[in-house]
């Protein structure tokens, strides 16, 4: 399974982004696919949210509303729409794709900066 991300970059604090992950090659009818993130001094990937193909969701504690995920199944594709985002955001941002094994996207940087 390949995962192409796009999104991210640079925004000021109470902006938004979008990120976009689109999975492809030796897709299952069942899997989870989401995000997760490093934020800078805070060790491994935290999670910030997933959904099944059965669209059940999962955010991160710190998500508080903020974001929303949702899901083209017919291109395999992942959207999370990220509002209101803190300087606490900043971070790396990793496409998660499993089924009976884990892929990981190259990941892509969000900076949320004055």
């Amino acid at each position: 399974v390949q995962l192409v991300e796009s999104g991210g970059g640079l925004v000021q604090p109470g902006g938004s982004l979008r990120l976009s992950c689109k999975a492809s090659g030796g897709i299952s009818l069942v899997y989870v696919m989401g995000w997760y993130r490093q934020v800078p001094d805070n060790g491994g990937r935290e999670l910030v949210a997933t959904i099944t193909t059965t669209d059940v969701i999962q955010y991160g504690d710190f998500v508080n509303g903020r974001f929303i995920i949702s899901r083209d199944g017919a291109k395999n594709t992942v959207n999370l729409e990220m509002n209101n985002l803190e300087p606490g955001d900043t971070g790396v941002y990793y496409c998660h794709f499993r089924n009976w094994r884990e892929y990981w996207g190259q990941g892509t940087q969000v900076n949320v900066y004055w």
